[in-house]
């Protein structure tokens, strides 16, 4: 029996959002096939892994990804083939130095990604094990609570929501089916909510959530408890903000929107800080911008009543994460392996937050696709709790029914408790 590699070819296929990436088919001697595919997000930090595209506006406006391909097939490949699958950091680190760049910009993020989770996947087929059981070196204990992005900020027509996702938690759930259906019958009752709010039916952002029916963050957050309020649920569903704030900010003034004008960071601070001590908040994700070295520390120590993660600020960077955790600058991060490039750099900067008492909340993209790896690392590292989108869409469904069906196959697996975590 043989695990290395035999084969690797790559191709052009779409994610959820019809844009092109990179999927890699990475077979062993014995027939062993991991596939692995690179999304890419909507709200991208200025330092994730280089997606690399052609920039040809003849094909899907310039966003095909032939060269990346190209360079799996021609460059990566010949460089792997006989390498075992089950050394995944001496594959990963043989792609990295191939590119030779600090952010994967010559072979393209997206190549090497789809390469290295490609390879995790055909060392768990090669042992016969799905994939989180391979993470988990055995049979899981816990699936973590899903969130579930409702309603979506951004430049509309008539308003400017500064806040890019508002959120929901079941963290009173006593299962992983009770926490599905309390995320989905909230996100269809706000539906009713928002339509007699706005004389009208919400329309659908782009994110699959409610285009926000109100520039001000708390008018949503009023919205959203009237419907957790309707479905019998206060009490035993929390919020979560992903800001985004970097999308919003102004670097020449240094100052963030909100309510539809510009405030410095203290102000935004300030107002996080009364909306945690009037709501039942679970995190706030990127309150500030992905440079905001300064303002983070502050928001850190002002707001305790809530976890303050790093999407764009982290982007799965264990360095970036090791100077934030010396300035006691946010208490974790979200874990978007693509943003660093490949699977060893992404579980290594998951080590660290683990070893330093930070947490890690895996997420999948905007531009997503089914089976995505994430939910793969969210069960298989025992994470406690995690992001899932919108109720809405093929690919977020399909990571609601990954853990239900992960609970089920695993018996004795409960849904994870979060009753400590939680800081209000």
């Amino acid at each position: 029996m043989s695990s290395k590699i035999k084969s690797i070819h790559a191709r052009q296929i779409v994610d959820c959002k019809c844009r092109p990436m990179v999927e890699v088919d990475v077979v062993t001697e014995d027939g062993a096939l991991g596939r692995g595919c690179a999304p890419t997000g909507s709200s991208v930090g200025k330092f994730e892994s280089f997606v690399l595209r052609d920039n040809n506006p003849a094909e899907y406006n310039g966003l095909s990804v032939h060269h990346a391909v190209d360079n799996v097939n021609q460059i990566i490949a010949p460089a792997l083939i006989g390498k075992d699958v089950h050394n995944q950091k001496e594959i990963d680190q043989i792609m990295i130095d191939l590119d030779g760049t600090s952010d994967k910009r010559k072979l393209g993020g997206n190549a090497i990604y789809s390469t290295s989770i490609a390879v995790l996947r055909a060392a768990a087929k090669a042992e016969n094990l799905p994939l989180y059981n391979y993470l988990a070196n055995g049979p899981i204990k816990t699936v973590p609570v899903p969130s579930f992005n409702i309603i979506n900020g951004g430049h509309y027509e008539n308003l400017t929501q500064p806040f890019n996702e508002f959120i929901i938690m079941p963290y009173g759930a006593s299962t992983i089916y009770e926490a599905v259906e309390m995320g989905i019958r909230t996100f269809q009752e706000l539906e009713k909510v928002i339509t007699r709010y706005l004389g009208h039916k919400p329309s659908v952002a782009p994110s699959y959530g409610y285009v926000s029916p109100s520039e001000d963050p708390e008018e949503n957050l009023k919205l959203i408890a009237q419907a957790i309020d309707a479905c019998g649920y206060t009490g035993k569903i929390g919020f979560a903000f992903d800001c985004a704030s970097s999308e919003m900010y102004d670097k020449d003034s240094n100052t963030y929107l909100l309510k539809g004008k510009r405030v410095a960071a203290e102000e935004l601070i300030d107002y996080a800080k009364s909306l945690t001590e009037n709501y039942p908040f679970v995190f706030i994700e990127d309150l500030l911008d992905e440079e905001d070295w300064d303002s983070y520390p502050k928001a850190h120590k002002a707001i305790t009543r809530t976890v303050l993660l790093g999407d764009d600020f982290i982007v799965t960077n264990i360095e970036r994460l090791k100077r934030a955790y010396e300035l006691q600058a946010i208490d974790g991060f979200i874990l978007k392996p693509n943003q660093v490039g490949t699977i060893s750099e992404a579980l290594d900067t998951f080590r660290f937050a683990k070893e330093h008492q930070l947490f890690a909340t895996p997420s999948g993209r905007s531009g997503g696709v089914v089976g995505d790896v994430v939910m793969d690392l969210a069960v298989g590292l025992g994470i406690p709790f995690i992001k899932n989108g919108a109720p809405r869409s093929g690919e977020r469904i399909d990571k609601l029914n990954f853990l239900m069906r992960a609970c089920d196959l695993n018996p004795g697996c409960q849904l994870a408790d979060i009753s400590s975590l939680l800081k209000f």
